[in-house]
C-alpha cells in the first residue's frame, strides 16, 4: 500500500479561507455564476444578475384614484357651501371608476360622495360644494415609476413585492444568477440508507440529507450520490463523474486519519489538495481541493472534504460552503443575529483551535444565559437543541465563569425571551411538558439541561435558570428535596411544585440473564454496574440503598462509570456495556429491558418566587392541570400524577 499523507498542514481558519479563495480566483471560479432568465412566478428568492430597468411607466396613463367625476380643476374654483358649483355631464364632468384613464381635458376627480347628480333637465349636471386642486385624486403617469427608471439593482434577492414591481414595469421574465450545482458524495462501508434495518456496526447515512438541505437553502441545487464504499478507485471514480457537471463537490467522511480514510489521496491523484486540516473544533480534518479540468469540465471543480461526524458536517457547511455559494450569487455571506449572554460556568477550550460551542439560551430575570450543550462532534441532538453558537478564539484557552460572550443565534431573540430554562435532574415528563407547552401556548418553549438535581439547585441559586427538576432523598427524614433546598439555596425563597411520583429500580437486560434481584447483587464479581453522575438524585438514592444494605461504593464494579440521563443508563445496559443500572421504569420500555422496582420517589419542580409570578411560568403552571398532559404522562409505566401541580412546600417559612 502507498504511504498516505495524513495531514498536509493544520492551519488557522482565516488562513485556510484566504488560501482557498485566492486559488479559486486564480482559476477564475471565485466570481458570481452566469445568468439565466426565469419567469416571474419562479423568481421569488432568486438573486438578480443585472439591473432591472422599467420598460414602461407605472401607471402609464393618468388614472382616477377614486370613483367619481373627472373635471378640470379650473372649472370648480367658484364652488362653496353657499354657492355650489355645477358642471354638465359629460362635456365638463365625466364619470370614472378607480383606475380608469381620465379624459385628456381633465386634471382632477371629484369623489362620488361629494357630488349630487341633477337629472331634472335635459342636460344632466353635477353639483358640488368644494373646489378641486390640480391633480387631486389622480394617479399621474409615472407616479410609481417612469420608463427607464431603475427598478432593482443587480445582486438583489427578489422578494414577493419585488415581483409586483418587475411586472408593473413591463417585464415577464427576470435575469437571475444560475443556482450552483452541488454534488454530495457520502463515503463509508458502514453506511446504510435511511429507512433500512440497522445492524450493529452500521450507521444510517443522513449527513448527505443535512448537507443537501443546507445547500438548497443557500441558493444551490444539490444531487445526493449513493454511498460510496471505502475504496480508492470507487471514490476517485465518483469524484471524476461529479466534476463533469457540478460546480462544487462535497465529499463526506474519509478525511481523517483512519486506515480507510482515502479522501485526501483520491483528490490528490486527480487534482490538488490545497488544505488538509483546519484549526477548528468540531471540523478539524477538513479538506479543500480542486479536481483537474477535463474536456467535459473546462475549469477545475472545487471539492470540500467534509468530516463525517454530524456536528462537524453541519459546521463545515456553515463556515466554508455557505460563503462560497454566497460569493457565486454575488451577495454577502450570511450574518446571523447576535446577542450578548453570560456563560454560567467556566469553559475550557483547546489552545490552538477556534472552537464553535453550541449553547441553549434563555432570559432569566433579565439576564441572557447561554448554557453550553454537549460538545462532542457526533452529538447530533446538540444541534437540534442549540439556540446559537459561541465562537471561542484559538489561544484563548476558553472562558472563565460568568464571562460575557457573543452568541450567533439560530433563533430570533424574541423566542429567547419566551423560553423557560429548566436545569437539574432528567425526567421523561420534561419532554412532554415541552411538547404540550408548544402546542397550547404558541411561541413558548421549554429547554432543559440534564446536570443532576444538586447542580440544578446550584443553578437556581446562581440565577441561571427558571426551574430546577429535583428528586433528592434525605436519608435521615425520608423526605424529598426540602432539606437540600435549605442547604444549597438558603436565601432564595422558592416553591416546590409536585410533578410526578415515579418508580426507581434496577434496569437489567430482557430476561434478566444474570438473575439480579436486589441492591446486594451489585457486589457480585460477575456484575458490571453503570452509575449516574455525582449530584444526580438517582446517585443519592443509590448511595442511600448501599448504606442501608451496609455496602460501600468499593463493593460495586463500575460505580465510577457515569451517565447523565436515565435513557443513557438504559442504553448502556441494552448495548451490553453494563449488566445493570439504577433508573426509572419508563426508561426500559423503548429498549425492551426488564425492571426490578426498589422504591417510589417524588420528582418536583423547584421555582424561585422571583419567577413564580411571571407570565412565562404561569403558563407552565396552568399546563400542569391540563387533562391531555395528564393522559400522556399516565401512559408512562411507573408514573403517578396524583399530586401533579400541588405545592408541596414553600421554603420561605423555613428561613
Amino acid at each position: 500500500m502507498k504511504n498516505r499523507n495524513i495531514y498536509l498542514e493544520d492551519i488557522p481558519l482565516s488562513e485556510a479561507q484566504e488560501h482557498w479563495q485566492k486559488t479559486l480566483s486564480e482559476h477564475n471560479i471565485y466570481r458570481p455564476l452566469s445568468s439565466e432568465n426565469v419567469e416571474l412566478h419562479l423568481a421569488c428568492g432568486r438573486v438578480t444578475s443585472e439591473p432591472i430597468w422599467a420598460l414602461i411607466s407605472a401607471p402609464h396613463y393618468h388614472s382616477a384614484a377614486m370613483d367619481g367625476y373627472a373635471v378640470h380643476s379650473s372649472t370648480t374654483n367658484a364652488a362653496s357651501e353657499t354657492a355650489p358649483g355645477s358642471l354638465p355631464i359629460p362635456k365638463q364632468a365625466l364619470y370614472v371608476d378607480t383606475g380608469n384613464p381620465i379624459p385628456i381635458w381633465s386634471d382632477a376627480v371629484i369623489p362620488i360622495e361629494n357630488v349630487q347628480v341633477d337629472k331634472s333637465t335635459s342636460i344632466h349636471t353635477i353639483q358640488f360644494q368644494k373646489s378641486s386642486s390640480p391633480w387631486q385624486h389622480v394617479r399621474t403617469m409615472g407616479e410609481d415609476m417612469v420608463a427607464s427608471e431603475l427598478v432593482l439593482p443587480s445582486n438583489h434577492r427578489i422578494r414577493p413585492v419585488d415581483i409586483g414591481a418587475i411586472a408593473a414595469s413591463g417585464h415577464h421574465q427576470v435575469a437571475v444568477r444560475r443556482l450552483a450545482r452541488v454534488a454530495i458524495i457520502p463515503t463509508g462501508d458502514e453506511l446504510v440508507e435511511v429507512g433500512s434495518h440497522v445492524e450493529p456496526g452500521q450507521i444510517i447515512e443522513y449527513n448527505s440529507l443535512m448537507l443537501a438541505a443546507q445547500a438548497n437553502q443557500w441558493d444551490a441545487v444539490s444531487t445526493r450520490w449513493p454511498s460510496v464504499p471505502d475504496q480508492m478507485e470507487a471514490i476517485r471514480a465518483a469524484l471524476l463523474t461529479a466534476s463533469e457537471n457540478h460546480d462544487l463537490i462535497l465529499l463526506n467522511a474519509g478525511s481523517s486519519r483512519g486506515s480507510k480514510d482515502y479522501s485526501a489521496e483520491a483528490i490528490s491523484e486527480i487534482g490538488t489538495v490545497l488544505v488538509h486540516g483546519i484549526a477548528v473544533r468540531p471540523g478539524h480534518p477538513v479538506i479543500l481541493g480542486l479536481i483537474n479540468a477535463s474536456q467535459k469540465a473546462p475549469k477545475p471543480t472545487p471539492v470540500i472534504g467534509v468530516p463525517g461526524y454530524p456536528v462537524s458536517t453541519v459546521l463545515t457547511g456553515e463556515i466554508l460552503v455557505e460563503p462560497l455559494l454566497a460569493q457565486w450569487q454575488g451577495i454577502p455571506s450570511y450574518e446571523p443575529l447576535t446577542l450578548e449572554a453570560t456563560l454560567p460556568r467556566k469553559v475550557l477550550s483547546p489552545v490552538g483551535d477556534d472552537e464553535y460551542m453550541r449553547v441553549a439560551v434563555g432570559n432569566v430575570a433579565g439576564e441572557i444565559i447561554a448554557t453550553p450543550l454537549s460538545r462532542g462532534a457526533g452529538v447530533i441532538s446538540s444541534l437540534v437543541r442549540a439556540d446559537g453558537i459561541v465562537r471561542i478564539p484559538r489561544f484563548s484557552e476558553g472562558h472563565p465563569d460568568k464571562s460575557i460572550v457573543h452568541v450567533n443565534l439560530y433563533r430570533h431573540p424574541e423566542q429567547i425571551n419566551r423560553t423557560i430554562v429548566v436545569i437539574g435532574s432528567h425526567d421523561l415528563t420534561l419532554d412532554l411538558l415541552a411538547q404540550h407547552l408548544a402546542d397550547k401556548f404558541k411561541g413558548l418553549r421549554l429547554v432543559s439541561a440534564n446536570v443532576g438535581s444538586i447542580s440544578g439547585l446550584v443553578a437556581l441559586k446562581r440565577e441561571e435558570c427558571h426551574i430546577a427538576g429535583c428528586h433528592l432523598l434525605d436519608p435521615s427524614s425520608g423526605e424529598y428535596n426540602l432539606s437540600y433546598i435549605k442547604q444549597y439555596m438558603p436565601d432564595t425563597p422558592a416553591k416546590i411544585i409536585s410533578l410526578v411520583e415515579r418508580e426507581q429500580g434496577l434496569i437489567v437486560p430482557k430476561g434478566n440473564p444474570k438473575n439480579i434481584r436486589s441492591i446486594t447483587d451489585l457486589a457480585r464479581s460477575d456484575i458490571t454496574f453503570i452509575n449516574r453522575q455525582r449530584g444526580a438524585g438517582t446517585r443519592v438514592f443509590l448511595d442511600y440503598q448501599l448504606e442501608k444494605n451496609e455496602m460501600s461504593s468499593n463493593d460495586v464494579s463500575g460505580y465510577i462509570r457515569e451517565q447523565y440521563t436515565h435513557l443513557t443508563v438504559a442504553s448502556a445496559v441494552a448495548s451490553g456495556a453494563s449488566d445493570v443500572g439504577v433508573g426509572i421504569h419508563a426508561a426500559t420500555i423503548a429498549l425492551d429491558l426488564d425492571f426490578i422496582p426498589l422504591a417510589t420517589e417524588h420528582y418536583d419542580l423547584v421555582i424561585p418566587h422571583v419567577h413564580y409570578e411571571t407570565e412565562l411560568i404561569k403558563s407552565l403552571l396552568e399546563l400542569l392541570h391540563d387533562p391531555e398532559l395528564h393522559k400522556d404522562i399516565s401512559k408512562l409505566p411507573g408514573y403517578s400524577i396524583a399530586n401533579i401541580g400541588s405545592i408541596n412546600c414553600d421554603n420561605t417559612s423555613t428561613q
